[in-house]
Parts: C-alpha cells; sequence; structure tokens
C-alpha cells in the first residue's frame, strides 16, 4: 500500500495581540520557529513498521486552508494532530473520506477523545501506535478496518522500529526528535504528554537509542538532538550509561528534565561534554502557592522551591544553558505572580524564560476538575489549546487581569533588550570562564 502520514505542524495562537506580537518580538520568533520545525516522531515511527511491505510518504500540513488539493494517490492516510490543531485535522481527514481514502486518527488528542475522532476516521488508534499499526495495515489492505485499536500501555521500548528519518528533508529542520523513554513518574494535573498514552514509566535500551542517533548522524552533516521525553533524567544511572555513548558522536542535543540534575556535578559534566546545549526545566512558579497540589501523588516541585535559585545557577555553571518555563495563571497566584517572575528571572540569570497559560487539555485532570467546577469559559474547545489563549477563569484575579499582565511580560521577556541581556549574560558569566561553583 501507499500511505500518507500526515502531521499538522505550526504554532496556533488565536490571540491577536500575542500574533502580533510576535512578528516583532525576536525572542519569541525564535521559539516559535523551533517549536514549528520539530517532525511528528510518532508518523515516523510507525513509517519504521513493515516499511518493506508498504510505501511511505511523510507530509507536513501548516494550514489547511492553504491546501487547494491534499497529496493524493494514497491507498491509506493516517494523521496526527496536537490539541489546538486538531479541528483542522479532522477537517482534512473529512476531505481525504470524501475523495474515498481510508482515514487513521491516531495521537494524544484523539486517545483522550475517541468517539469525537472517530467521526471523522475510519479507524481511531487510541494509545501506543506501535502496538497496534500491524494490525491496522493488515485490516486497511483487507478493506476491513476496525473503528478502534487499542493499545494496552505495556508496549516495550526494547520493540521499537528505527524512525524513518529518511523520509525527511532534514536540512529543513533545526533539530530532530529522538525518545528515550514514555511516561513520567511525576503526575502533574495539567500534563497532557504521553502519560495520557501509559500509565507507567518506561525506558528505551540505549543500544537502540544510538542506533537511532547514528541513523540521524548518517543523514545530517550538523545534527542537533531534541531528545522528546517528558522528563529525561528520571533514570540517572541510565542517562550515565547514554551520555557516554553521545560523547562519542558530534552532535548537540536539548532536553526536558526536572531540576533534579543540578544535584549530580558528575552527570552535569558528562552531559556538557557530550554535547547538552540546553535543557528545559518546568519550574512552573517562583512562589510555592502556585506550586502546591499541581502534582497528584506529591508536592515535588513546591519542595524543590527553596533551592531553585541555586540549582539553575549550578547547572549553567557547567555551561549548560536553562530554559525556565512558568504557568502563569494558577490556582493561589494573584497579581503579584507578573513582578514575581521579572524578578526571579533577573536574579537566578536564567538564560531563557517561557511563560505559558494554564491549558486545560482533553484527558488531563485539570480539564476534570474545572469542567466539574464550571471553570471552563468554552467547553471542547480544542482551538484554545494553544498554551497562549485563556480558556478558563482564574482563581484569584480576573481573565482580564491576567490577559493584561500576560502581554506585559511577553513584551518584557522577548523584547530585543532583554533577549540580548540574558545572553550577554551567561556567556559572561557561565561561559568565561567556566565556574567552579555558582555565584553567591
Amino acid at each position: 500500500m501507499r500511505i500518507g502520514l500526515i502531521a499538522m505542524s505550526g504554532i496556533r495562537v488565536l490571540d491577536a495581540e500575542l500574533l502580533e506580537l510576535g512578528l516583532t518580538l525576536p525572542g519569541f520568533v525564535e521559539r516559535s520557529q523551533v517549536i514549528a520545525s520539530l517532525p511528528s516522531l510518532g508518523l515516523l515511527t510507525l513509517a519504521g513498521i513493515d516499511a518493506d511491505q508498504h510505501t511511505y510518504q511523510y507530509i507536513e500540513v501548516g494550514d489547511i486552508r492553504d491546501v487547494d488539493t491534499p497529496p493524493d494517490g494514497f491507498d491509506l492516510v493516517a494523521i496526527s494532530s496536537f490539541s489546538a490543531q486538531m479541528f483542522e485535522g479532522y477537517a482534512l481527514a473529512d476531505r481525504y473520506r470524501a475523495m474515498g481514502v481510508p482515514v487513521v486518527l491516531g495521537g494524544l488528542h484523539v486517545t483522550a477523545e475517541p468517539a469525537e475522532a472517530a467521526e471523522h476516521a475510519d479507524a481511531v488508534v487510541i494509545g501506543e501506535g506501535e502496538a497496534v499499526w500491524s494490525q491496522v495495515l493488515d485490516d486497511a489492505a483487507r478493506n476491513q478496518l476496525q473503528p478502534y485499536y487499542r493499545s494496552d500501555g505495556r508496549f516495550d521500548l526494547a520493540d521499537s522500529p528505527l524512525p524513518a528519518y529518511h523520509l525527511l528533508d532534514v536540512e529543513k529542520y533545526n533539530r530532530l526528535t529522538v525518545s528515550t523513554s514514555r511516561g513520567c513518574p511525576f503526575r502533574c494535573e495539567f500534563c497532557g504528554s504521553s502519560v495520557l498514552l501509559t500509565d507507567r514509566y518506561k525506558i528505551k535500551p540505549i543500544d537502540r537509542v544510538l542506533q537511532e542517533i547514528d541513523a540521524i548522524v548518517a543523514l545530517w552533516k550538523r545534527p542537533f538532538i531534541e531528545f522528546a521525553d517528558d522528563n529525561a533524567f528520571v533514570n540517572k544511572a541510565y542517562w550515565s550509561d547514554l551520555l557516554d555513548g553521545l560523547a562519542e558522536r558530534n552532535m548537540r542535543w536539548f532536553a526536558e528534565t526536572d531540576l533534579s540534575i543540578w544535584e549530580d556535578s558528575q552527570l552535569l559534566t558528562k552531559m556538557r561534554n557530550s554535547g547538552c546545549y540546553e535543557v528545559l526545566i518546568g519550574l512552573e512558579s517562583p512562589e510555592p502557592a502556585g506550586l502546591r497540589g499541581l502534582e497528584l501523588k506529591a508536592d515535588w516541585k513546591a519542595e524543590q522551591w527553596p533551592r531553585y535559585i541555586e540549582a539553575i545557577r549550578t547547572i549553567q555553571s557547567h555551561g549548560i544553558r536553562v530554559n525556565g518555563c512558568f504557568v502563569i495563571g494558577l490556582d493561589g497566584q494573584t497579581q503579584e505572580i507578573f513582578d514575581l517572575v521579572d524578578r526571579f528571572v533577573t536574579e537566578s540569570e536564567l538564560f531563557d524564560v517561557q511563560i505559558t497559560y494554564p491549558t486545560p487539555f482533553p484527558g488531563t485532570p485539570l480539564y476534570q476538575r474545572w469542567h466539574e467546577a464550571g471553570r471552563l469559559l468554552e467547553d471542547r474547545a480544542w482551538d484554545r489549546c494553544t498554551l497562549f489563549d485563556i480558556n478558563f477563569e482564574p482563581r484569584d484575579m480576573s481573565s482580564e487581569q491576567l490577559r493584561d499582565g500576560f502581554h506585559r511580560l511577553v513584551r518584557h521577556f522577548y523584547s530585543e533588550e532583554q533577549t540580548q541581556r540574558r545572553r550577554d549574560n551567561f556567556k559572561e558569566n557561565y561561559l568565561r570562564p567556566r565556574k567552579q561553583a555558582p555565584r553567591s
């Protein structure tokens, strides 16, 4: 069969003022370009299954309004999209079905809302696609697609196929993604990532990870890897061994992690020596009030809060940039949050900062809680699941106050002056010369 793998790509923001700011703020534009350029690792992984029996074509679609005629000639089309683009994904699926092409929908959103997705598809994949994809293909070849294919979340990452990176024009990307794990021991209320696919944390064997990286290195002269893990360094012994392998390859890489890496100087040294360029850490709030209750199993981040600044400086003292992420509008945060975040970013000397709104992604405990409390401004408004649009009633300030304060922070943090100040500070204080310890 000839199979089209279609990823809905690009950044979605409904807030008109933020869209306008994105045209003029260097830091905001740069971040958007990075996020928008990441290919769909899920679809590329499926293309590694039964690849000798089928022909795959990987396609990225930005705005379907710009697509006069969908790419055709396929016997089957698989579409994956984040919640913010899901309505567009459904519209594209409807167009293919009208053309007589069977459509399979899968991914995080579809796993959370399978009945909704089934209205626009011949088949829906719920959970981990690798576990059921061969069956989907067999049934499609016999014209006997089932409405639902459900993984039990027990897929062994040792059986992961090699993602079909060769389907990409790698020069179009500034990063390619590799996954070392799935799930996360921390169960944050707002998390809409791979915890929706599996209820357990699991890791991929190191030799499989290095095989994927070698495939990228063979295709790309200047490899930059983003590890697409919800929380990369949960198993530090595993990563210590993996870093030895990464150090043998001439590459740079980026990962998302929790703050605990700061306590392991040997690990940080290995990270830097193996090409670690930057880590993204979900700090969430510069004050403990906004941190309490975020995790359903514990209050780990709230317990770490007194060490936030020391930890950030320690990580950066190893030459590793820290991108600190804050969620603005959490319960417990008042209008003081805007000044608190600003002061924290300055005092901690963060290289970069990301701010988002609390976002009720489908399938998350946060969505369920706000839905039951009547705090959603519009139910099932998936196109507002952008991280940059408000779709809830804040508890400790008005929606207007939240939006106005958020916009002020965006203008401030991503201005050319502030972006350059953070970069110059990192270069001066953490790269020349390498500090033996963070400054007090």
